[in-house]
């Protein structure tokens, strides 16, 4: 009898290894798949001939070099690796029955479904700023985030690339939450999504999009690619994700963030 238990938690842990090796493969090239697909098409998008027709020419941009492109790839790649890696820690521990995933949309109510999504936004957009605001700690920033600050003009291809050491630190929110509070795949899916779509839209470049949205009532409270472009040209304002909640309440905002853009109107 005994024999036969320690022979079954052996086969259970066999098992658990080869998952998780193949979670993370498998991982690996969903997100690099994603990251190519968005950054290709929104780039290939934004900054073909095409785009010479709605860009702002009065604000100056300065076009990527192809060293920089190659530069947040390599970048993007190892992130790709680490985010893999927090994903199938995500999907073992489900498979587990560790974490507060759940399928059934009823189980909390389809309000619920709403709700988690926006606490979840909140979350990841209070631990951002205030993480993100201390890897620019000149102790800190050459290991953490230096890698994403070599590109001083960001294009979609900017939008993932970390510092192995930061995408750690950032994927270590959401392993976090979903071992804490319950969250419906969908949901989850739904952050995920939210997360892609924002980084790469919030670096498209200073004059990719209406230089009217910064003026606009919802320009004031959300972040847009003309708010973070001024962070990659001054470091030490601009270190919100979603929102420029944080960024207004502690003085991180930059005082004529919306009057620098009157004349380009």
């Amino acid at each position: 009898m005994v024999i036969r238990i320690e022979l079954d938690e052996r086969k259970k842990l066999t098992l658990t290894d080869h998952s998780f090796e193949l979670y993370s493969i498998v991982f690996f090239g969903i997100i690099l798949f994603r990251y190519f697909l968005v950054a290709g098409l929104t780039y290939g998008f934004f900054y073909s001939p095409f785009s010479q027709s709605f860009i702002n020419h009065k604000l100056r941009h300065q076009p990527p070099s192809w060293t920089s492109i190659q530069r947040d790839i390599r970048l993007s790649v190892l992130s790709a690796g680490v985010f893999a890696l927090a994903g199938s820690f995500v999907l073992l521990g489900y498979s587990l029955g560790l974490t507060q995933l759940y399928s059934d949309p009823q189980h909390y109510g389809l309000w619920y479904l709403g709700i988690s999504y926006g606490g979840v936004l909140i979350l990841q957009d209070t631990y951002f700023y205030f993480t993100h605001r201390l890897f620019h700690h000149p102790l800190l920033f050459p290991w953490f985030h230096q890698g994403h600050h070599r590109s001083r003009y960001p294009t979609p291809w900017t939008s993932f690339a970390f510092d192995p050491l930061e995408a750690i630190v950032q994927s270590l929110l959401l392993v976090g939450i979903i071992f804490v509070i319950p969250l419906h795949f969908v949901t989850l899916f739904a952050v995920l999504i939210t997360m892609t779509v924002w980084a790469v839209v919030n670096h498209l470049g200073l004059d990719r999009l209406p230089v009217l949205f910064p003026h606009h009532w919802l320009g004031r409270w959300v972040i847009g690619p003309a708010h973070h472009s001024i962070h990659h040209r001054k470091y030490t304002l601009h270190y919100g994700l979603y929102f420029t909640f944080w960024d207004k309440l502690l003085g991180t905002d930059a005082p004529d963030y919306e009057q620098m853009f009157v004349d380009k109107l």
